[in-house]
């Protein structure tokens, strides 16, 4: 070793990231939706410090440049308290899908960012997303040539560093550019496996003896110091609940997240530990130190945004937004509608009409507290749950405006795509769509057995009504207030959704599709019962095939063509057709 350290002092590293930013739901939530989920970083910053200052430790704390950009303020939190900070990459990434030119820019832009948010030189880096293998040793010569002094991104699991033992253990890597320190996390055999004697996953999956007995055993045996992580989310078991992607997901992300400072407590109160930097020797003094930077905020709009409005040029439009049970998930509809409000903003005058259906949680409450001052939103209550369409109804005739907008209150679909639907509520059109099964649409993340379902069901009411839709069942839509609230409907619930779509095409109104994205849902649960809905769309099927079959054909209103798409007449519908329909859609749909 090179420092003076006594032998027991160890390497104390900590993640400092949110909740959503992790590798678990890499391939659930894009970087591009950070901004809807609540942040919780600033809190637990607070606690991670308060932890470490309970027993006098020192730690090096691995940041996104991402996050050192929007929360400078906790970067240079952390260096006031002693700690020493370093690189995570700018976005949680992974190195597979850099080339070493792109890792290389990665590199510098995290850096500048933490070391203008801290004003302390950034000589170490750990890589965001998995570990590095064999394959990627190139990434050290990387890391030498643009200035870092050591990298902790090596996990000796499995076939990983594991055939040479010095792989394991702090040492120096020489390469073209010149040396760096290599500061792998300690790894041990625990019931065969090899895994993280002192990782933060680990210490909430296994049994805390066998964790405390692997670390012992690294710590009278080798001479190398303990390396240890975990992440500063790890400290949070009250943080909101993302309920996508599979059940190992959600094990390996929340289990024992209750438990986790209990470990940590008994962890630092055996053992010394201080930063790698620290360890090594190794200078985080910068010569120029860079003014410390507020947070930015977002850019002001309002004096162009007061003009337009004053000279009547903005579009007044409604956003419906049907909540039910969903407490847990207003902060991020509530970041996510400030952020489409920003957008669409500058062409629209927006009125928000959120509804609550008659929840039995805190959602009433949660609404008139989240929402209840601003301006442009008006709260709506059903005293008993009468479903989905008809807290979407009551939003819709409640606004002052001829043009109404609903989106799901768990944002499935991104609303920021009404700056595409928008427009395409021409005076001859009555509905506009959203429709990920549209060859343009796409589907991210949502279990198959659920699309089947919905796909099916579309297929069936593609040869029942008129116009040739590839998605019925959206709640995305944009709609003509006066033509809307004129049509009489029998369900309340997420049938009511097609119900309207079909009774307003049989009534002759025109209906355009756009092709959108559907993402599974991040958090909550879905409030649909699948057998019963599945049931009630055969009985809506069936209805409103009578409709076609028996009404007459509909006359289009004034000025609107006929419809494009409508190239039967109810007479050349037979009964065969009717039974035919109906056996296809118990078969697809059961």
């Amino acid at each position: 070793m090179t420092s003076g350290h006594p032998p027991k002092t160890h390497i104390l590293t900590v993640a400092l990231e949110d909740y959503f930013q992790v590798g678990a739901f890499n391939r659930l939530i894009q970087q591009g939706q950070w901004y809807r989920f609540e942040n919780r970083l600033e809190k637990n910053t607070h606690r991670l410090l308060e932890l470490l200052k309970r027993h006098d430790l020192k730690a090096t704390v691995f940041i996104l440049g991402w996050i050192a950009d929007k929360f400078p303020e906790l970067v240079k939190l952390v260096v006031d308290h002693g700690h020493e900070v370093a690189s995570k990459g700018y976005y949680h990434r992974g190195i597979k899908g850099m080339t070493p030119d792109e890792f290389k820019e990665d590199l510098i832009r995290s850096r500048e960012a933490i070391e203008s948010a801290g004003g302390q030189k950034v000589v170490g880096y750990r890589l965001a997303d998995g570990w590095f293998t064999p394959e990627d040793v190139w990434a050290f010569d990387a890391l030498a040539e643009v200035g870092y002094g050591y990298d902790s991104s090596i996990a000796p699991i499995g076939k990983n560093f594991t055939a040479d033992p010095r792989d394991g253990v702090l040492r120096r890597h020489e390469g073209e550019h010149g040396g760096i320190w290599e500061v792998p996390v300690s790894t041990g055999n625990i019931a065969g496996i090899r895994v993280p004697v002192a990782g933060g996953n680990y210490l909430r999956q296994i049994p805390n003896w066998l964790v405390r007995r692997a670390v012992n055993r690294w710590t009278t045996r080798m001479d190398s110091p303990l390396v240890a992580y975990f992440h500063a989310w790890e400290l949070d078991p009250d943080q909101p609940k993302i309920t996508a992607g599979s059940r190992l997901t959600r094990l390996r992300h929340y289990r024992n997240l209750h438990k986790m400072e209990g470990y940590l407590e008994k962890l630092f109160g055996q053992y010394q530990f201080t930063s790698a930097a620290d360890y090594l020797g190794l200078s985080t003094e910068l010569t120029d130190r860079p003014v410390f930077r507020q947070r930015a905020e977002m850019p002001e709009e309002i004096s162009s945004k007061e003009t337009l409005s004053d000279t009547g040029l903005l579009t007044p439009i409604t956003i419906v937004v049907p909540c039910y049970n969903e407490e847990l998930i207003l902060p991020y509809l509530a970041n996510t509608l400030k952020s489409v409000e920003d957008k669409l903003g500058r062409t629209y005058r927006i009125d928000f009409a959120l509804v609550d259906d008659g929840s039995s949680d805190r959602t009433w409450s949660g609404l008139q507290q989240t929402f209840g001052s601003i301006p442009n939103v008006s709260l709506y209550r059903h005293e008993k749950n009468q479903g989905v369409t008809a807290a979407i109804m009551t939003g819709l005739s409640r606004a002052k405006t001829e043009i109404v907008c609903s989106i799901d209150c768990d944002c499935t679909y991104d609303p920021h795509q009404l700056e595409s639907m928008i427009p395409k509520l021409t005076p001859n059109v009555d509905l506009v769509t959203a429709s990920p099964y549209h060859p343009e649409g796409a589907v991210r993340n949502v279990p198959e057995w659920r699309l089947k379902l919905s796909r099916g069901a579309s297929w069936c009411y593609r040869r029942i009504l008129r116009q040739k839709l590839h998605t019925y069942t959206s709640c995305f839509r944009v709609y003509r207030k006066s033509k809307t609230v004129a049509t009489r409907l029998k369900y309340g619930n997420f049938l009511g959704i097609a119900e309207l779509i079909g009774k307003m095409d049989l009534a002759g109104s025109i209906i355009v599709e756009q092709p959108a994205v559907l993402e599974v849902r991040m958090l909550g649960r879905s409030k649909m019962k699948t057998i019963r809905t599945i049931m009630g769309h055969l009985k809506l099927m069936a209805c409103l095939l009578r409709h076609r079959l028996f009404d007459p054909k509909p006359t289009p209103s004034p000025g609107r063509p006929e419809s494009p798409v409508s190239d039967s007449s109810s007479s050349e519908i037979s009964g065969e057709l009717a039974v035919n329909t109906t056996r296809n859609a118990l078969e697809i749909a059961l």
